[in-house]
């Protein structure tokens, strides 16, 4: 059975990663969230998708170099760039929303500045991590531990490295490699991720949704590896990767989840 995801809580509905997003979601009646983590000037995680502000609330500059105080003062941007009265929240603030609920959480990893390049040596096409949030990997395994809902979290990231050192730190915990659609361009074909997850040893390969067909589910599948897809947003589309097999279909419309999903 193909399990549906919250893509930011729900952004086609609410603000992007907002509590009233996350909250919303579980109302409705989803089961798993998605979210996205930064690293604080300060050393705490701040649940938000870009490396910078500007794009979704009224500040600007790297999220980085904010502390946890100075993005509570900020707004979130809800429909048409109008400001809200959410902030930007930390991982711990949606653990106390979505642990109570029984949710399970996709956490994504993202990095300070492009997460990876895919250069062609050869014959083969190879995946270059760019650079990381140092001790970003211990603090959220700590925070889902101290939580008690590490076994409902799969834990994603598009660089490698940041995937090598979760599994160096909780080799057990589920994790998932992220490819997103940018990997053609490198002349590698979308069954090549396949073989990266299989050496990686994630649980799930999360592809974008235009990569994946049947076939390259049944592979997957073959090598032990379970596949998402992310960002689905029309019902023609869900239901073509729902009968291909997938088993993890990532939305930003709450209202594209099938009740019991």
């Amino acid at each position: 059975m193909t399990r549906f995801v919250a893509h930011r809580g729900g952004a086609a509905r609410w603000p992007e990663n907002s509590l009233t997003a996350f909250r919303g979601a579980l109302e409705g009646g989803a089961t798993l969230l998605e979210l996205d983590v930064h690293l604080t000037a300060d050393g705490e995680i701040a649940v938000i998708h870009d490396p910078t502000l500007d794009r979704t609330t009224n500040g600007t500059g790297p999220v980085a170099r904010a502390t946890v105080a100075e993005l509570r003062r900020l707004r979130l941007k809800g429909a048409g760039g109008t400001l809200t009265d959410d902030h930007v929240p930390t991982l711990g603030e949606v653990l106390a929303i979505a642990v109570p609920a029984g949710a399970g959480l996709l956490i994504e990893f993202k990095t300070p500045g492009k997460a990876v390049t895919y250069e062609r040596r050869g014959d083969h096409v190879e995946r270059v991590p760019g650079a990381r949030y140092e001790g970003l990997e211990a603090k959220v395994l700590h925070a889902i531990a101290a939580a008690r809902c590490a076994e409902r979290c799969i834990l994603m990231a598009f660089n490698p490295a940041v995937l090598a050192e979760i599994r160096r730190l909780a080799p057990a915990q589920p994790t998932t490699l992220l490819v997103d659609r940018n990997v053609t361009e490198s002349g590698a074909p979308p069954a090549q991720a396949v073989e990266w997850a299989r050496a990686a040893g994630v649980t799930y390969l999360g592809l974008h949704y235009s990569l994946v067909d049947a076939p390259l589910v049944v592979a997957a599948h073959a090598v032990g590896v379970a596949v998402g897809v992310f960002t689905v947003n029309d019902a023609e589309t869900r239901d073509r990767l729902v009968a291909a097999g997938v088993d993890v279909i990532i939305t930003d419309r709450p209202d594209l989840i099938p009740s019991g999903a």
